[in-house]
């Protein structure tokens, strides 16, 4: 080979080596994108369901599919920037984990991209979907409407601490459900005969204020309503709910596991579990009107024991041996 036919070749080698990794990242390119807009990736079981149900439909994060997270940390009010960032990364199907006003940031966006939601609220109250059965449009999901037990908790709460005053309730006011809850929690109340005290908190430095705002008012007992940023600051909240030696009911059984009192709701796992199937249907070409929107039936009562001799608490017979998990 001459020297000028070695320089070529050795040119062509180069050009062609340098193309590689243009060529590997086009591959990966192709790979399908999901848009996960949700509240928060930290110390998050949701992730642990969607990842599984994706798993059992086919699909493997990193190997099968890529995901594009968009986190609200509380912060409602940035769902529609949000939604538009992962549209115009051309994302194949959009999960709206992050509640309600996840759910109806996304729903715009369903004219271009399949959406799936999961959150505890009523579907066709907030128009998401035309029929549970039937959904219609491009958009489906998971509903467990555990936004509509507060006055359940309630019950279960005055149960729990027969004796004492009115019950404290903290709520966030960015929530969708946050006057039904008022409603729900104020009528719970009336028929306990029992005054209920409802404080607001937007974010971790309301939730301080809220817990210091209800012990100096001697609250006696409390209600951490639905909401998924609470969700995310359980730790936070369970923390302070000990550290002021009050009795509080929380909707998901992960805030028991940190050390609440006690949780009534749906499993939370399960429910994204569902949803990561879906999104793997819709990956291989189902239509979200053609798929039924799973409602959660099943709810669970969880107790800490520990917890409750910690406040000098004896949980009634009849709470402890209906409850599903009795944590030692």
């Amino acid at each position: 080979m001459s020297s000028m036919g070695r320089r070529d070749f050795v040119a062509l080698l180069g050009g062609t080596a340098a193309a590689w990794p243009l060529v590997v990242r086009a591959q990966q390119t192709t790979m399908p994108v999901v848009g996960f807009l949700g509240t928060s990736t930290a110390n998050n079981p949701t992730l642990t369901g969607f990842r599984r149900g994706l798993g059992e439909a086919g699909f493997v994060e990193g190997r099968d599919v890529a995901v594009e997270y968009r986190l609200t940390e509380g912060q409602y009010d940035r769902l529609p920037a949000l939604v538009a960032e992962l549209v115009g990364r051309n994302v194949a199907v959009l999960f709206a984990a992050g509640g309600v006003q996840a759910a109806l940031a996304a729903k715009p966006a369903s004219a271009s991209v399949p959406v799936v939601f999961a959150n505890g609220s009523d579907p066709l109250r907030f128009g998401l979907v035309e029929s549970l059965n039937r959904p219609g449009g491009n958009i489906t999901g998971v509903s467990f409407f555990t936004a509509t037990l507060e006055a359940k908790r309630l019950g279960l709460l005055s149960q729990l601490v027969p004796v004492g005053a009115g019950f404290g309730v903290i709520a966030n006011p960015a929530n969708a459900n946050a006057e039904s809850q008022r409603q729900d929690v104020e009528q719970g109340g009336r028929v306990l005969g029992r005054p209920v005290d409802i404080v607001d908190a937007r974010d971790e430095r309301e939730i301080e204020t809220a817990f210091a705002t209800l012990a100096r008012r001697r609250t006696t007992a409390l209600l951490v309503a639905s909401d998924p940023f609470f969700f995310s600051r359980r730790e936070q909240i369970v923390a302070l709910a000990a550290r002021h030696r009050l009795p509080a009911i929380y909707e998901w059984r992960e805030f028991a596991e940190a050390g609440g009192l006690a949780s009534y709701g749906t499993n939370l796992v399960n429910a994204y579990r569902f949803a990561g199937i879906y999104v793997g249907r819709i990956l291989k070409g189902e239509k979200p009107a053609d798929l039924p929107v799973v409602q959660s039936s099943k709810f669970e009562l969880v107790i800490n024991l520990r917890t409750a001799r910690t406040l000098g608490i004896e949980v009634p017979l009849g709470i402890s041996a209906g409850a599903d998990e009795v944590i030692e």
